[in-house]
């Protein structure tokens, strides 16, 4: 059974101050020709809802083998509240309707004077059963924060992070099974939140969770 897709759509752009423009890339990833309509396409908050349409006609494309297609798109984001957004478009591939992900995400940026910066230490330690999970500190930037840690033995973990009740949307996860060294990305820390709650879990152990007072 040949588990390739038909086709792979990435969105390319380039974020400027009011807009991001670039193109959904398009591409035939199996041995065959596809007829593709590009039907809609929209911007995704990470974490909430509230899709923004992204402007564009309805485009008809003839996707040959290993050739990328490009259809273009430009969409004002002054408007957009702050946050972490993502592409998808709607696609019929062979009459067949699919969603695809564009992959890249763009940033809308939080008032500067809103969001804490610097390094957090924590020094904290879980156990969680047979793992130890070592949390180290938190660097905070103004678009997000990176939590380091690590496990012993190495096990990748699963992490939950709030301040103040408030979901921080983990963007990333990266993990070195050899050293057991993890970072977490995820939204900012306002400067308004007083406290930090780290969840760690790994596998199927019970979760464990510490809380930090933020001054």
């Amino acid at each position: 059974m040949n588990d390739r897709p038909q086709i792979s759509v990435k969105a390319r752009f380039e974020r400027f101050p009011a807009t991001v423009k670039g193109a959904f890339v398009i591409r035939g990833e199996d041995a065959d020709p596809h007829l593709v309509v590009l039907r809609a396409a929209r911007a995704l908050p990470v974490g909430a809802s509230g899709a923004r349409p992204i402007e564009m006609a309805p485009v008809t494309l003839d996707v040959v083998p290993h050739r990328d297609l490009f259809v273009p798109f430009e969409m004002p984001v002054s408007d957009l509240p702050p946050g972490w957004y993502g592409l998808e478009c709607d696609a019929d591939v062979d009459g067949t309707a699919a969603i695809f992900p564009g992959g890249k995400r763009f940033v809308v940026p939080w008032p500067r004077a809103t969001v804490r910066r610097g390094t957090v230490r924590l020094d904290e330690t879980l156990a969680l059963e047979d793992v130890k999970a070592s949390i180290e500190h938190v660097e905070c930037g103004g678009e997000s924060i990176r939590l380091h840690l690590v496990t012993e033995p190495p096990s990748p973990p699963t992490v939950r992070l709030s301040a103040d009740g408030e979901t921080l949307e983990v963007l990333e996860v990266e993990f070195d099974e050899d050293t057991g060294r993890g970072k977490v990305t995820a939204y900012p820390i306002m400067r308004s939140h007083s406290k930090l709650r780290i969840e760690v879990g790994v596998g199927r152990t019970k979760r464990d969770a510490v809380e930090i007072d933020l001054v």
